[in-house]
């Protein structure tokens, strides 16, 4: 709250002060106005678009989970587009990125990746990425170098805390399995099962963690993405229950892309919710979404 106030007492001054300097009418200064004055409108702008950030849980950290679809290695390698495209997105953007768990693609790429976005407004951010990226270039993996589409899964999850009341997990309805984690060998093999597997019995949600050296903390880390992913379940229910009053229920498939990456035959990144579009794809694959996020959170709360 405190540095809350502070940016806003800090944008109060300069507006105050670029009004005086603008009271001086002194033609001398008309460059040095217009600047204050660009400054001025690249800052309320901005703060404009987080005041749309105002859910339960927009001004938490994240969890990032990637899933490569089917299409075997192209989809795979698109899956670690992705992962690069949004750890270069969080780096812009000031964010500590943490990988959780990871499975390597067999030739190449990536078959899931869980990551950590810690920082204020990273969920509420990213949740407009939930959903099925899908991608169309000439496949590096193909001997004819024929054109293929590839699909892969956005989860966006908050970074709840345990004691969060909306969720709460009884001891008995949780089931732990460890195991080595997996590494590039050499040093980095575990000699110890510190990798931590939980199974959440009545839902059947399967939760793993192998980053840390400690079992102990990837209990915890497998824990908070366990309690993320059980609220997501209730909020979807609830709002599966609401549509279907509502006779606007439309089940979520593979086919429903929320946003097309064309690289070929020509250039664009278009998203199917809002159609805001992009003819840059290079740009956009590292990590320019400011707009894509903003065109669609203000779509959801118009």
């Amino acid at each position: 709250m405190k540095s809350e106030v502070i940016s806003w007492r800090t944008f109060s001054r300069h507006l105050h002060d670029t009004i005086e300097l603008a009271g001086m009418e002194d033609e001398s200064l008309r460059a040095e106005l217009e600047s204050e004055i660009s400054a001025l409108e690249a800052d309320l702008e901005k703060r404009s678009f987080t005041a749309m950030l105002s859910g339960q849980y927009d001004r938490d950290s994240a969890i990032l989970a990637i899933h490569a679809g089917a299409g075997g290695t192209d989809s795979q390698d698109w899956a670690a587009m992705i992962e690069r495209m949004y750890l270069r997105w969080a780096d812009t953007h000031g964010y500590t990125t943490e990988i959780l768990d990871l499975s390597e693609g067999e030739e190449a790429g990536i078959k899931s990746i869980t990551i950590s976005m810690d920082g204020e407004y990273a969920f509420g951010y990213l949740r407009s990425e939930r959903g099925v990226h899908r991608l169309v270039r000439l496949s590096p993996f193909d001997a004819a170098h024929r054109r293929h589409t590839s699909f892969a899964l956005v989860e966006v999850l908050p970074q709840i805390a345990m004691d969060d009341p909306e969720v709460e997990i009884a001891p008995d309805d949780i089931k732990m399995d460890v195991y080595r984690s997996s590494g590039a060998g050499g040093q980095n093999v575990q000699k110890n099962a510190t990798a931590v597997r939980l199974t959440h019995i009545p839902t059947g949600i399967v939760v793993t963690c192998q980053n840390e050296r400690s079992q102990t903390q990837n209990r915890e880390f497998a824990m908070r993405i366990l309690c993320s992913r059980l609220l997501q379940l209730k909020k979807a229910e609830r709002e599966e229950e609401r549509a279907v009053l509502r006779g606007e229920y439309t089940k979520a498939e593979w086919g429903s892309q929320i946003r097309s990456y064309v690289l070929h035959p020509y250039q664009l990144v278009k998203d199917h919710r809002t159609e805001h579009e992009m003819g840059n794809s290079q740009a956009v694959l590292d990590g320019e979404l400011d707009s894509f996020m903003e065109a669609y959170l203000r779509k959801s709360s118009a």
